[in-house]
């Protein structure tokens, strides 16, 4: 069946922004997204996932590996010739053992023939997509870890069992959950590139569109997603010529500086919302085809990259968000 058409997703605008941004720039760290049940969470990542063009993979590698990434890692990529795959979409389930997440020696065929052979796990699987883990904050906290390290190194190492193996693991990592299951550790949510906090819609048009949409889809899924051909088309293309273009964009000084004052004025958590902020605003340029990186582009994803970053104020119980938000204000106005 058709995936839900991505531009067909109503409002939840600072999500969309969110993943889009991601798409540009894998670096920034993942996206986290807390929220009520049936927001469209899931709904929007597959979309996105989905909506991104085949790449070009070598056809008898393990990890799904590009030239590029043959040139570093040598054999273990495999020889064979290049074929097109879709974009890797993988869900990570919350029983899964750390084995089956990084891999593993393959024992049947240890104790078969006494060959040690590497067995990938789900983070192989993602290299070059997205690894997706609904309720992540009933994720063991160990596990959580493990996979911020790797999404942040683009690389896997496994030293187990005899084994060492270390292989490409560059992926768009995306966490959801309901705050009514547990907040996610302060020291663990950090390291998130952006937060999203989603709410049901409570206006009413948006919500007679959604269940219109939703019934369209369901009634006629490949007609429907004909119907949103030519949206997805115009989101992929202004995705493409922002990955083309964020490599030539630079960060002006005076944006650096805004970066830091407004951190500075909300009480960020060590230096990770200024980098955040940085690479935010860069990727949001690019994705909206500025010639430069400016001060809108920063006020526009500070709420995303900061509301997980603020230390607690007894004195203060205004969301986060408000927080931030008036420090934009008194900042610039």
């Amino acid at each position: 069946m058709a995936r839900f058409p991505f531009s067909a997703i109503v409002a939840q605008d600072e999500m969309k922004q969110a993943l889009l941004v991601s798409a540009i720039d894998p670096a920034i760290g993942g996206v986290m997204v807390f929220g009520d049940r049936g927001t469209g969470k899931s709904t929007a990542a597959r979309a996105l996932a989905s909506l991104l063009p085949p790449i070009s993979t070598i056809k008898d590698c393990p990890f799904g590996c590009s030239k590029k990434d043959q040139a570093r890692y040598g054999k273990i990529c495999g020889t064979g010739p290049l074929r097109k795959r879709a974009v890797p979409f993988v869900d990570l389930p919350l029983g899964a053992t750390e084995d089956r997440v990084l891999g593993a020696l393959d024992l049947e065929r240890a104790l078969r023939s006494g060959e040690k052979v590497f067995e990938p796990g789900l983070l192989a699987k993602a290299h070059r997509g997205f690894l997706y883990i609904d309720e992540i904050n009933l994720l063991e906290d160990h596990l959580v870890d493990l996979l911020l390290d790797v999404a942040a190194s683009g690389e896997n190492v496994v030293e187990r069992e005899g084994l060492s193996v270390r292989h490409p693991a560059r992926f768009v990592l995306i966490g959801s959950g309901n705050p009514e299951e547990g907040e996610l550790r302060p020291q663990l949510l950090d390291r998130f590139g952006l937060s999203v906090e989603v709410r049901t819609p409570d206006n009413i048009t948006d919500r007679i569109e959604i269940m219109r949409r939703c019934a369209a889809q369901e009634r006629d899924p490949d007609g429907f997603a004909k119907d949103w051909a030519d949206e997805d088309q115009k989101i992929l293309r202004k995705i493409a010529r922002g990955k083309k273009k964020v490599e030539n964009l630079t960060v002006p000084e005076e944006v650096l500086a805004d970066c830091a004052e407004l951190c500075v004025a909300v009480g960020a958590d060590g230096l990770r919302g200024e980098l955040t902020l940085m690479r935010g605003a860069k990727a949001l340029a690019a994705l909206n085809g500025s010639r430069s990186v400016r001060r809108e582009h920063v006020i526009a994803i500070a709420p995303s990259a900061l509301r997980h970053r603020l230390r607690r104020d007894v004195l203060d119980e205004t969301g986060s968000t408000a927080r931030i938000e008036r420090a934009v204000n008194e900042l610039f106005g």
